[in-house]
C-alpha cells in the first residue's frame, strides 16, 4: 500500500505523557478557591439584576394594559432573558472601563524576565496557505533568537492537512524555512494519518506523543503570531504561579484588506481590551480559553483536558467542536487556576475578509457552541465555567430569541388593530433608550479610555478616532440584522440535525464574487423588502422605527460586495478611518511575517522545482553492472 504524502517528517525523540479520557458524570472532588473576588461577582450580577428587575417592571406595566395573555407571558419571559444579557454586556465592560481608567497610564516596560523552563510552540492546521502558517514560524523564530531564548522554545506545524498538494507544499516549505535557520532551529513537522477529533485531536496526540518533555505549550491557530516578549512573559507568569494551569491572552487583529476587516479590526483594537478586562476582573482563576495564543501548563493538561465524545449522533453528539470552553471547564475542575492576561500585548490574530466567511466560520462555532447542552451539566465544574460555557450558548441563541421577541410584539400589536391605544407611549420610549444605550455606552467608554492611554494622540487623530467610531456603528448597524439571520439559520440548522462538517477557513481577501453575495443573501433582501412593505401597509409609524432593519436586509447583497472591497479598506485608511495602533506603529514580529509571505510567493519556482527533484527516480548503484549504466533510477521517492 502507498504511503500518504508527505513522507518527510521531522519529530524529536517520544517523550510519552499520559491523558486520559474525562468522565463527565464523576467529579473528581470539591474545589478550593483560588482567588478572591466574590465581592466583584456580587458587584457584576447585583448590577445586572437590578437593572433587569427595573426593566422587567417597565415592561410588565407595558404589557398587562388590556390583561396579560399567555402571548404577553412569552414575550416577558424573552425580553427579560434577552435585556438580562444586554445588561450583563454593559456591566462586564463598565467593570473594565473602572479598571483600565485606574490603570492605563504610559510606563516604562518592565524588563525581560528570566526564564528557566522548556516550552512548545504548537501550530495545529488543517489545508491552511502553507505560506501564511511558515511565515509566522519563521517570524517568531526569529524573534526568539533575538531575545537570545530560542534554546527554550521548540516549533512544531501539526499538519492535519488532507489535501495532498497542500500537503506537498508544506513540506517543501518547511524545508526550505530549516535550510534558512539552519540546524539549531528546532523548528518539527508532523502530519497525521487521519485527523482524529480535529484540532482537539491533533493536540492530543502531540501532548500523549511529547508532552512529558516540555512545561508549558502555547497553542497558535494557523492565522496566530506572537512576539518573543510576549511568549517570554507568558512563561515566566506560568513559572511564577505553580496552580496556574492556563493563561489566555486577548489577541489583536491585524492584517486587515477589505472594509468589513477592517471594521472587525478597529472594533476589537478599541473595545476589545476594555471588555477583556472586564471579564478578567470578574472571572478570576475561572476564566475561559478562546482555543489559541494561549499558554498551558501540560501535565495539568494531559490530567484534567482530555475530552470524551458526546453520546448520541452528530450534530449535537460525537467529538467536542468548540473544544476550548470545555478544556477550561475540565481544568477549574481539576483544580488548576484558568486566567486571563488583559495587559500583555504581543498576541495577533485575523478577521475574517467578508460577512459570507463570518457566517460560514459561525456555523461551524455555533454547532461547538450548542454541544456545549450536553457539557454544561457536566459533574464537578465551577458555577463559573458553566456560565462561560452558557453565554457560549446564548452568543447564537440570542439571534432567533430575538426574532421571536419581535414576532410575538407584532402579533400582539396586530391583535389590538382597530382598539384604542392602551400603551404608555413615553414608557415605551424610555425602555427603548436604555436598551440603546445599554448597548452603544461600552463604545463611548472605550473611545474615553483611547484618548487617555494616548493610542491616538492630538486633535485630528481625536477626531478621526471619533469619525472612525460613529462609521463602525452605522456600518454594524446595517450588518447586525443581517448577522442576526444568518445566526438563526445556524441555529435552525443544528437543531434540525445538520452537520457544518469542518471546512477549512477562508482568511484571504478579494474572493467574493457578485453571484456568490446574492446566492448568500438573496433570502435577506427579500424578507427587508417584505418587511418594509408590510410596516409601511400598517402603518408608516412602524415602517421609520424598523427602517434600520429593513434597510440593512435590504442592502445586504450589495452592502456585503462593498464590505468585501480591499480598494474600500485601503481608502479608508489613507483617509486615516478605522485605523489602529499596530498599522501606525507596525511590531517587528508583522512586519517580519508580512515579509516573509511575500518571499514566500516569489520562491514558487524553487519550491516547485525542490519537489520535482523529490519526486524524482533516484540512482542506485549496481556494482553487477559496467559503465555509465552501473547507476540506474531504481528506487522512487515518496
Amino acid at each position: 500500500m502507498k504511503a500518504a504524502e508527505p513522507f518527510f517528517q521531522s519529530l524529536p525523540q517520544p517523550a510519552r505523557l499520559g491523558m486520559p479520557e474525562q468522565d463527565l458524570q464523576a467529579a473528581p472532588g470539591r474545589l478550593a478557591p483560588l482567588m478572591d473576588v466574590q465581592g466583584r461577582r456580587i458587584a457584576v450580577f447585583g448590577a445586572t439584576g437590578a437593572t433587569t428587575a427595573a426593566a422587567g417592571v417597565v415592561m410588565a406595566i407595558l404589557l398587562a394594559a388590556g390583561g396579560f395573555t399567555v402571548l404577553d407571558a412569552c414575550a416577558f419571559v424573552l425580553f427579560l432573558v434577552l435585556f438580562s444579557w444586554t445588561a450583563f454586556g454593559f456591566v462586564s465592560a463598565a467593570a473594565g472601563f473602572c479598571v483600565q481608567w485606574r490603570a492605563t497610564r504610559p510606563r516604562r516596560a518592565d524588563p525581560q524576565p528570566v526564564i528557566l523552563t522548556r516550552t512548545a510552540l504548537l501550530m495545529p492546521t488543517y489545508n491552511e496557505d502553507p505560506g501564511r502558517v511558515l511565515a509566522a514560524v519563521q517570524a517568531i523564530r526569529e524573534d526568539l533568537v533575538r531575545l537570545e531564548v530560542s534554546e527554550l522554545y521548540d516549533i512544531f506545524l501539526l499538519s492535519d492537512t488532507r489535501d495532498e498538494a497542500t500537503a506537498r507544499d508544506e513540506v517543501v516549505g518547511m524545508l526550505r524555512v530549516r535550510a534558512r535557520l539552519g540546524p539549531d532551529a528546532r523548528l518539527f513537522y508532523r502530519r497525521r494519518p487521519q485527523n482524529t477529533d480535529r484540532k482537539a485531536g491533533n493536540v492530543a496526540d502531540w501532548v500523549r506523543r511529547f508532552g512529558a518533555a516540555y512545561e508549558a505549550m502555547i497553542i497558535l491557530d494557523a492565522d496566530s503570531l506572537m512576539s518573543a516578549d510576549t511568549i517570554v512573559r507568558l512563561t515566566a507568569e506560568m513559572e511564577a504561579d505553580p496552580k496556574l494551569g492556563l493563561l489566555q491572552t486577548a489577541p489583536t487583529l491585524v492584517g486587515a484588506e477589505t472594509l468589513f476587516a477592517r471594521l472587525q479590526q478597529f472594533a476589537a483594537r478599541t473595545y476589545g481590551g476594555m471588555l477583556a478586562a472586564g471579564q478578567d476582573w470578574w472571572s478570576g482563576a475561572e476564566g475561559n480559553y478562546w482555543g489559541h495564543n494561549a499558554i498551558i501548563r501540560v501535565k495539568a493538561f494531559a490530567a484534567c483536558a482530555g475530552l470524551p465524545h458526546l453520546p448520541g449522533r452528530r450534530p449535537f453528539g460525537g467529538h467536542i467542536m468548540s473544544h476550548d470552553f470545555v478544556e477550561a471547564a475540565l481544568l477549574r475542575r481539576g483544580g488548576w487556576a484558568v486566567r486571563l492576561n488583559s495587559r500583555l500585548g504581543g498576541s495577533y490574530e485575523e478577521a475574517p475578509p467578508t460577512i459570507v466567511d463570518m457566517a460560514r466560520r459561525d456555523r461551524r462555532w455555533c454547532q461547538g457552541n450548542l454541544q456545549h447542552l450536553g457539557v454544561i451539566g457536566a459533574a464537578g465544574l465551577h458555577w463559573i465555567s458553566r456560565l462561560h460555557l452558557l453565554r457560549g450558548i446564548l452568543s447564537y441563541v440570542t439571534s432567533p430569541l430575538w426574532l421571536l421577541l419581535v414576532g410575538f410584539g407584532a402579533t400582539a400589536w396586530l391583535g389590538q388593530l382597530g382598539e384604542t391605544v392602551r400603551v404608555d407611549g413615553n414608557a415605551a420610549v424610555w425602555l427603548f433608550a436604555v436598551t440603546l444605550g445599554l448597548l452603544i455606552a461600552p463604545k463611548l467608554m472605550a473611545g474615553v479610555l483611547a484618548m487617555r492611554e494616548r493610542t491616538v494622540s492630538g486633535v485630528r487623530r481625536t477626531l478621526r478616532l471619533w469619525a472612525g467610531m460613529a462609521v463602525e456603528l452605522a456600518l454594524s448597524a446595517l450588518v447586525a440584522p443581517v448577522l442576526m439571520l444568518m445566526q438563526s439559520a445556524a441555529v435552525f440548522d443544528v437543531l434540525i440535525g445538520r452537520d457544518s462538517g469542518w471546512n477549512a477557513q477562508q482568511r484571504d481577501a478579494g474572493r467574493l464574487s457578485r453571484g456568490e453575495a446574492w446566492r448568500s443573501h438573496r433570502g435577506h433582501v427579500l424578507i427587508g423588502l417584505a418587511g418594509a412593505v408590510i410596516a409601511w401597509l400598517l402603518d408608516p409609524a412602524i415602517f421609520w422605527w424598523t427602517s434600520p432593519v429593513s434597510l440593512g436586509l435590504f442592502l445586504s447583497a450589495p452592502l456585503s460586495l462593498l464590505l468585501a472591497r480591499t480598494d474600500l479598506g485601503h481608502l479608508f485608511r489613507t483617509l486615516g478611518l478605522l485605523v489602529t495602533p499596530e498599522e501606525r506603529h507596525v511590531p517587528p514580529v508583522i512586519a517580519r511575517a508580512v515579509e516573509l509571505r511575500a518571499l514566500y510567493d516569489r520562491e514558487q519556482a524553487s519550491r516547485l522545482e525542490i519537489e520535482r527533484v523529490m519526486r524524482a527516480p533516484v540512482p542506485v548503484h549496481q556494482p553487477e553492472v559496467r559503465g555509465y549504466d552501473a547507476f540506474a533510477p531504481r528506487a522512487q521517492a515518496a
